[in-house]
């Protein structure tokens, strides 16, 4: 009995974990480090002891049937619990790419069907290896994938709207939810939808990360060569002569002289640590581990002074040339973890 409940236990858990590893292993640029990744895992076990907790309150104050529940309450409200920690991370500007959004939706998923499975196997020891099977192969992968296609789907929408906002993240928690259900039905048998599951998924997981590779160099290329005219402009004697020193000479009229120091350094040291991410990404590309020294993070705490010197008003007048874009914000985020 205990070689077959540690068998079970291992077709149950186990591809998922499979699969959420080979998505880490494929990404070139790390995005996501390890530890982030179990704190997904552990984000997502908690959603579904959550679900379980609504589950028994909603049944258990009405003559709702657990058939029922399961197919048209259910979706809704796990996708809503999982997809909850994806939106913080997109507000929270911890994701910008596909690639690792998509990387921990799968996580946040992983998280919540290992949970389930385990609260099955304590249910249901005795239960055939079949039903450990499509839940391993189909359950599990469709909670990481049904999260990871919100996490997808959110993420573009945010970008085009200009800000996350329950229009950006409805089309995907209704997406989520509507294969969450259509699989919760069986419409086939359950061994079918399992296999329909792995056959739909991987392939287009490699698509998102195709796409998000491509997106993710171009951004490298452009930004890197604009942040390097803009550093080497204000490093130059020319600086008073451009653009950016005629506006921040005008800004003398409605601020103090060394509030407009304080600008000048402060858009020095953004461009200088966005470089100094983007290099870092490039380095992980070419299979090198950099990680922030105590000189850079020295100059977070230079950035954090000035922006209270600067103050919002002074942010708000610099902002036209400040690299604000979501993945400008996740950068410097990465490189100050």
């Amino acid at each position: 009995m205990t070689a077959d409940l540690a068998l079970h236990a291992a077709v149950g858990l186990l591809p998922v974990l499979c699969f959420l590893a080979a998505m880490r292993f494929f990404d070139s640029y790390k995005l996501v480090h390890l530890r982030p990744t179990l704190l997904m895992i552990g984000a997502g076990a908690a959603g579904a002891i959550a679900s379980y907790w609504i589950a028994g309150a909603v049944m258990g104050a009405s003559d709702v049937e657990f058939h029922f529940y399961s197919r048209y309450i259910a979706p809704p409200v796990e996708e809503l619990l999982k997809g909850a920690v994806i939106a913080w991370l997109v507000a929270r500007h911890r994701v910008a790419f596909l690639v690792d959004a998509a990387i921990c939706g799968f996580a946040v998923g992983a998280g919540f069907a290992m949970f389930e499975n385990l609260f099955y196997l304590r249910l249901l020891p005795d239960a055939p290896l079949g039903v450990w099977v499509v839940r391993g192969f189909g359950t599990a992968i469709m909670h990481g994938g049904a999260t990871g296609l919100f996490a997808v789907l959110g993420l573009i929408l945010s970008e085009r709207a200009g800000r996350p906002g329950p229009g950006a993240f409805g089309p995907g928690l209704l997406l989520a939810a509507a294969i969450h259900s259509a699989y919760n039905h069986f419409f086939f048998s359950p061994v079918l939808a399992a296999v329909g599951i792995l056959l739909v998924l991987p392939p287009l997981a490699l698509v998102v990360f195709a796409r998000s590779e491509a997106t993710l160099e171009q951004w490298l290329e452009s930004g890197f060569d604009a942040d390097t005219q803009l550093l080497e402009l204000i490093n130059s004697g020319r600086f008073g002569d451009s653009r950016v020193g005629r506006y921040l000479t005008s800004l003398r009229a409605r601020f103090d002289g060394p509030v407009v120091a304080d600008l000048l350094c402060y858009l020095r040291t953004r461009t200088e640590l966005a470089l100094r991410a983007k290099g870092m990404l490039m380095l992980r590309e070419s299979g090198f581990e950099a990680a922030p020294d105590e000189a850079t993070r020295g100059r977070f705490d230079e950035l954090e002074y000035l922006e209270k010197s600067i103050g919002p008003t002074g942010l708000l007048a610099i902002k036209p040339f400040l690299h604000m874009s979501r993945k400008d914000l996740w950068q410097l985020y990465q490189i100050g973890r």
